[in-house]
Protein backbone atom coordinates (compact mmCIF):
# COMPACT_ATOMS: atom_id res chain seq x y z
CA UNK A 1 0.00 0.00 0.00
CA UNK A 2 1.04 3.73 -0.52
CA UNK A 3 1.43 5.85 2.25
CA UNK A 4 -1.26 7.30 3.62
CA UNK A 5 -0.17 11.28 2.98
CA UNK A 6 0.84 9.95 -0.70
CA UNK A 7 -2.46 9.23 -1.44
CA UNK A 8 -5.04 11.16 -4.04
CA UNK A 9 -7.35 13.07 -1.95
CA UNK A 10 -10.02 11.18 -3.39
CA UNK A 11 -8.39 7.76 -2.35
CA UNK A 12 -7.83 9.19 1.23
CA UNK A 13 -11.42 10.00 1.38
CA UNK A 14 -13.62 7.33 -0.50
CA UNK A 15 -11.63 4.41 0.22
CA UNK A 16 -9.86 5.30 3.72
CA UNK A 17 -9.98 2.03 6.17
CA UNK A 18 -12.28 3.14 8.70
CA UNK A 19 -15.12 3.82 6.30
CA UNK A 20 -14.30 1.04 4.25
CA UNK A 21 -13.75 -1.13 7.58
CA UNK A 22 -17.53 0.06 8.48
CA UNK A 23 -18.87 -1.10 5.70
CA UNK A 24 -17.62 -4.45 6.30
CA UNK A 25 -19.07 -4.31 9.86
CA UNK A 26 -22.52 -3.34 8.32
CA UNK A 27 -21.87 -6.37 5.99
CA UNK A 28 -20.93 -8.62 8.64
CA UNK A 29 -23.90 -7.65 10.96
CA UNK A 30 -26.12 -7.93 8.08
CA UNK A 31 -24.98 -11.88 7.22
CA UNK A 32 -25.47 -12.48 11.48
CA UNK A 33 -28.67 -11.32 11.57
CA UNK A 34 -30.28 -14.25 9.26
CA UNK A 35 -27.66 -17.06 10.04
CA UNK A 36 -26.17 -16.80 13.67
CA UNK A 37 -23.19 -16.83 11.86
CA UNK A 38 -19.90 -14.98 10.60
CA UNK A 39 -19.47 -14.12 7.59
CA UNK A 40 -17.07 -15.79 5.33
CA UNK A 41 -14.01 -14.18 5.19
CA UNK A 42 -13.99 -14.40 1.35
CA UNK A 43 -17.32 -12.66 1.06
CA UNK A 44 -15.96 -9.37 2.55
CA UNK A 45 -13.87 -8.79 -0.70
CA UNK A 46 -17.30 -8.52 -2.49
CA UNK A 47 -18.56 -5.73 -0.34
CA UNK A 48 -16.69 -2.96 -1.16
CA UNK A 49 -16.82 -3.48 -5.14
CA UNK A 50 -20.55 -3.43 -5.11
CA UNK A 51 -21.80 -1.14 -2.30
CA UNK A 52 -18.60 1.57 -3.07
CA UNK A 53 -20.14 1.66 -7.11
CA UNK A 54 -23.41 4.16 -7.38
CA UNK A 55 -24.49 2.41 -9.99
CA UNK A 56 -24.10 -1.31 -8.89
CA UNK A 57 -25.43 -0.15 -5.90
CA UNK A 58 -28.58 1.40 -7.16
CA UNK A 59 -29.37 -2.07 -8.97
CA UNK A 60 -29.59 -4.04 -5.67
CA UNK A 61 -32.96 -5.19 -5.09
CA UNK A 62 -34.84 -4.16 -2.59
CA UNK A 63 -36.04 -7.51 -1.21
CA UNK A 64 -34.13 -10.34 -0.01
CA UNK A 65 -36.89 -12.56 -1.90
CA UNK A 66 -34.95 -11.77 -5.05
CA UNK A 67 -32.49 -14.42 -5.51
CA UNK A 68 -28.46 -13.75 -6.45
CA UNK A 69 -28.89 -15.52 -10.06
CA UNK A 70 -31.74 -13.72 -11.02
CA UNK A 71 -30.62 -10.44 -10.41
CA UNK A 72 -27.21 -11.45 -11.78
CA UNK A 73 -29.00 -12.40 -15.50
CA UNK A 74 -31.09 -9.02 -15.10
CA UNK A 75 -27.60 -7.14 -15.21
CA UNK A 76 -24.70 -9.30 -16.63
CA UNK A 77 -22.65 -6.24 -17.57
CA UNK A 78 -22.35 -5.51 -13.49
CA UNK A 79 -20.71 -8.97 -13.16
CA UNK A 80 -18.00 -8.10 -15.46
CA UNK A 81 -17.48 -5.12 -13.81
CA UNK A 82 -17.63 -6.42 -10.48
CA UNK A 83 -14.75 -8.76 -11.59
CA UNK A 84 -12.72 -5.89 -12.46
CA UNK A 85 -13.24 -3.86 -9.36
CA UNK A 86 -13.11 -6.83 -7.02
CA UNK A 87 -8.91 -7.10 -7.79
CA UNK A 88 -9.00 -3.43 -8.22
CA UNK A 89 -10.38 -3.01 -4.30
CA UNK A 90 -8.55 -6.49 -2.77
CA UNK A 91 -5.90 -4.40 -0.95
CA UNK A 92 -8.76 -1.77 0.01
CA UNK A 93 -10.74 -4.45 1.22
CA UNK A 94 -7.57 -6.16 3.38
CA UNK A 95 -7.02 -2.53 4.55
CA UNK A 96 -9.98 -2.37 6.19
CA UNK A 97 -10.28 -5.93 7.29
CA UNK A 98 -6.96 -5.00 9.05
CA UNK A 99 -8.12 -1.74 10.23
CA UNK A 100 -11.80 -3.55 11.75
CA UNK A 101 -9.24 -6.00 13.43
CA UNK A 102 -7.17 -3.94 15.38
CA UNK A 103 -9.20 -1.17 16.24
CA UNK A 104 -12.32 -3.95 17.61
CA UNK A 105 -14.57 -2.82 14.90
CA UNK A 106 -14.49 -6.59 13.56
CA UNK A 107 -13.40 -9.95 14.92
CA UNK A 108 -11.69 -11.87 12.44
CA UNK A 109 -10.98 -15.87 12.85
CA UNK A 110 -10.35 -19.01 10.89
CA UNK A 111 -14.63 -19.24 11.01
CA UNK A 112 -14.86 -16.21 9.78
CA UNK A 113 -16.00 -12.52 10.79
CA UNK A 114 -18.24 -10.98 13.26
CA UNK A 115 -18.86 -7.80 14.81
CA UNK A 116 -18.78 -6.30 18.10
CA UNK A 117 -22.64 -5.18 19.11
CA UNK A 118 -20.82 -2.52 21.51
CA UNK A 119 -20.16 -0.34 18.48
CA UNK A 120 -23.64 -0.28 17.18
CA UNK A 121 -23.83 3.24 18.74
CA UNK A 122 -21.29 4.18 17.59
CA UNK A 123 -21.75 2.94 13.86
CA UNK A 124 -25.36 4.63 13.81
CA UNK A 125 -24.08 7.96 15.16
CA UNK A 126 -21.01 8.13 12.71
CA UNK A 127 -23.81 6.96 9.53
CA UNK A 128 -26.52 9.73 11.04
CA UNK A 129 -23.93 12.54 10.72
CA UNK A 130 -22.80 11.90 6.95
CA UNK A 131 -24.11 12.30 3.87
CA UNK A 132 -27.65 10.56 2.30
CA UNK A 133 -25.03 8.45 -0.41
CA UNK A 134 -22.54 7.35 2.74
CA UNK A 135 -26.08 6.25 4.95
CA UNK A 136 -27.13 4.38 1.69
CA UNK A 137 -24.05 2.46 1.31
CA UNK A 138 -23.77 1.05 5.06
CA UNK A 139 -27.62 0.12 4.28
CA UNK A 140 -26.64 -1.62 1.33
CA UNK A 141 -23.65 -3.41 3.21
CA UNK A 142 -26.21 -4.61 5.58
CA UNK A 143 -28.52 -5.85 2.95
CA UNK A 144 -25.14 -7.85 1.38
CA UNK A 145 -24.70 -9.69 4.26
CA UNK A 146 -27.91 -10.87 4.53
CA UNK A 147 -28.37 -11.68 0.76
CA UNK A 148 -25.12 -13.15 0.53
CA UNK A 149 -26.10 -15.40 3.57
CA UNK A 150 -29.14 -16.43 1.82
CA UNK A 151 -27.41 -16.90 -1.83
CA UNK A 152 -25.01 -20.23 -0.76
CA UNK A 153 -22.11 -21.23 0.15
CA UNK A 154 -18.81 -18.79 -0.02
CA UNK A 155 -17.81 -20.60 -3.07
CA UNK A 156 -21.25 -20.41 -4.72
CA UNK A 157 -21.49 -16.70 -4.19
CA UNK A 158 -17.94 -15.73 -5.38
CA UNK A 159 -19.10 -18.30 -8.43
CA UNK A 160 -22.12 -16.38 -9.28
CA UNK A 161 -20.09 -13.45 -9.62
CA UNK A 162 -16.93 -15.11 -11.52
CA UNK A 163 -14.67 -14.65 -8.70
CA UNK A 164 -12.15 -16.56 -7.40
CA UNK A 165 -11.38 -16.49 -3.30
Amino acid sequence: MIAWNARAAEERHLLNPSFCGLMLWEAAGGYRSKADARMPIPLAFLVLPIVLHRETRETLPRALATSLPVWLGDYPLIRTRIVERTRALVPFSREALLFGGLNGLLSITADGISVDDGWRQRVTAALRSTSDEVRECGKKAGFLGKWFERAGSPETVMALFGVKP
